[in-house]
């Protein structure tokens, strides 16, 4: 690394831990430096998503419109959840079609991405928390795919998953985002997907598509989440649990919830939040998405 590239990446990181963020930077051998990317959490709702011209899904394609496209992207999703943490690192990870009950036309797509088995290694290296084991056992589920198709189409750049530990709480996926950090200086888009709030046994199925359309508990839900979302509330967030009944309806189960905390973990501090897509659909579900943009 030249002189000046070193001394314009160091003045970005904050003083505290500023050498170790380094050593991180290091390790990511196999990929050039970069400026900052920003960081996305999207509502990825039904998987019909992934073949339906919405303005769920035309804001997905919109939003990567306002970064440089990205070298790799590591997704979060809600839907691999495993003992331990994994990552993907097939040369070529399968599209999974893992849902049932759909149109043959969703079973028909295929997103041939490439994936990355030397990223994979490299991102296991930086976490230290936990063992983070390479595996070929999996592929990219409708969580990831559905989404990273409509923001790039082509399938030309390449992905990993990261699976979620369903034994640990949700500082642990906190943590474990924030180890993520050097990535985002590798031209690294990291994605989480689920969803905010996601009752699938409430679901108003007569309303399966009203958009707007949410539950009193929903939209309650739905607004404590944006406020400290927005205002950087990140505990409020990990203590999902104690905030009452509205949230303890929007969150049964965490899977949904918990790629929102990987994203949170990773933004800095001159980092600017906003939301999109922030709309209730069939009484117990919720689109919103979040995007970080690199401060100045």
């Amino acid at each position: 690394m030249e002189r000046k590239q070193f001394l314009k990446i160091l003045s970005l990181l904050p003083l505290t831990g500023a050498a170790m963020k380094l050593n991180a930077l290091n390790k990511l051998t196999s990929m050039d430096s970069t400026e900052l990317m920003p960081l996305l959490f999207l509502g990825h709702g039904s998987p019909m998503n992934a073949i339906e011209d919405n303005e769920f899904t035309r804001n997905f394609h919109d939003i990567s419109t306002k970064f440089e496209k990205p070298k790799a992207i590591l997704c979060v999703s809600a839907h691999w959840e495993t003992r331990g943490t994994f990552l993907t690192a097939m040369d070529q990870p399968p599209t999974i079609h893992d849902f049932g009950g759909f149109p043959k036309a969703l079973y028909d797509v295929q997103y041939p991405a490439p994936g990355s088995p030397q990223l994979a290694k490299e991102t296991s290296q930086l976490i230290g928390s936990t063992e983070a084991d390479l595996t070929q056992k999996w592929g990219l589920d409708h969580g990831a795919w559905s989404v990273i198709k409509h923001l790039y189409p082509n399938a030309d750049i390449p992905v990993i998953e990261m699976s979620i530990d369903y034994t640990k709480d949700p500082e642990f996926h906190y943590n474990l985002g924030r180890e993520l950090a050097a990535l985002r200086r590798k031209g690294v888009l990291i994605i989480g997907s689920g969803n905010l709030v996601h009752n699938l046994r409430m679901v108003d199925w007569e309303n399966m598509n009203t958009i707007g359309y949410g539950f009193d508990w929903a939209v309650e839900a739905k607004t404590k989440m944006n406020d400290w979302i927005l205002s950087g509330d990140h505990k409020a967030l990990m203590q999902y649990k104690q905030q009452g009944k509205a949230l303890q309806l929007a969150i049964p189960t965490p899977d949904h919830f918990l790629p929102l905390l990987y994203v949170l973990g990773l933004k800095e501090e001159k980092d600017e939040i906003s939301l999109f897509n922030d709309k209730t659909m069939a009484g117990s579900l919720s689109m919103t998405s979040v995007f970080i943009k690199p401060g100045n």
